[in-house]
């Protein structure tokens, strides 16, 4: 059984039978939840952690059942990829994701707030999306904020062991995106090919570091400079301290199949130190304030040459690093 059978008719009716035994058993839930939070450090932090994975799995479990539904509707399969149920879910991950986030916000004690302008500064025009990654959920985080605050429809590049999870799995296989293997195949023309056709409300979304921060991905990085004889940039890559040096290839591919995209970068902290199962678990409730901060480039900004367009990115991660710097939390330690 490959495994994209395996997720679909293993996992996805998996994940909706144990909703369905979560809720049935919930009372003995909430008791032991209740019982152990008073021994745990934190303001009801089992109870907390609890409300969140069952709100989860239930959004989980009704939007597949959900998409079920639209595959019969659509022809079993047949026109599901249409303009038209396209549109549909867009709309129900749209919905569903402003569900959680607001519980989210509401029971981790969570805020989001902009710092500078909105991306819609150029109105009707497509944008692609640079993003720094680190911190739980910030993918998550950005989509959200894309499709409810400047009412975007994201394209998305992500990492092909996202789709073990049945509700990403069946419905980015459903709209513009794309799961890559970062360890083989043509990814920048797969990367290329997504970005074409892009229209005046959608937003193409890259994570040009290639993965969630870490010290050892960090390190990984300038390693991989020295070995390329890129010394220059490997020093400079050693001054970056809160963000990876910036991988060109995907980006400056998204960039040939966007022609007429202006760029828009993201920068974001709050959440950024928790780097760990362990981190996570000892910053419930967080409390937390995650501040984004958006600028948008103009396509006539942008160089045309490919050295000067890796020497532009990579300026502009030296930028973001400087502004998470000024912008962390004061309670965290300095790296």
């Amino acid at each position: 059984m490959t495994g994209h059978l395996l997720r679909r008719l293993v996992l996805a009716p998996t994940v909706v039978g144990l909703t369905a035994l979560m809720w049935v058993t919930l009372p003995a839930w909430l008791i032991a939840a209740a019982v152990l939070s008073p021994l745990l450090p934190g303001r009801w932090r089992a109870l907390r952690l609890l409300w969140v994975v069952m709100l989860y799995l239930t959004c989980e479990a009704l939007l597949l059942t959900v998409l079920l539904g639209l595959w019969f509707s659509s022809g079993f399969g047949r026109r599901v990829r249409s303009p038209y149920f396209e549109g549909i879910h867009y709309d129900l991950v749209q919905g569903v994701m402003w569900v959680f986030f607001r519980e989210a916000r509401r029971v981790l004690r969570l805020s989001i707030t902009t710092d500078g302008p909105s991306p819609d500064a150029h109105p009707g025009v497509p944008i692609l999306v640079a993003c720094r990654h680190a911190g739980p959920g910030d993918s998550f985080t950005l989509i959200h904020a894309l499709m409810h605050w400047y009412d975007r429809e994201p394209r998305v590049v992500l990492k092909d062991t996202l789709a073990w999870d049945p509700l990403i799995d069946v419905v980015l296989n459903r709209l513009p995106a794309r799961f890559i293997d970062p360890r083989g195949g043509d990814l920048e023309h797969q990367i290329e090919e997504l970005a074409h056709g892009l229209d005046e409300n959608d937003a193409f979304v890259i994570f040009p570091e290639g993965g969630n921060f870490t010290p050892e991905r960090r390190q990984r990085g300038i390693d991989r400079l020295r070995s390329l004889g890129l010394e220059a940039m490997a020093r400079r890559a050693e001054a970056l301290t809160h963000v990876i040096a910036p991988r060109p290839g995907g980006f400056l591919a998204a960039l040939d199949g966007a022609p007429d995209a202006d760029v828009v970068l993201v920068a974001h902290t709050g959440l950024d130190h928790l780097l760990t199962v362990g981190d996570l678990w000892r910053a419930l409730p967080m409390d937390k304030r995650i501040v984004m901060r958006w600028w948008q480039v103009p396509r006539d900004e942008i160089p045309t040459g490919r050295d000067d367009r890796i020497e532009w990115l990579f300026a502009w991660w030296e930028r973001i690093d400087a502004w998470v710097e000024e912008h962390r939390p004061e309670d965290l330690p300095r790296r």
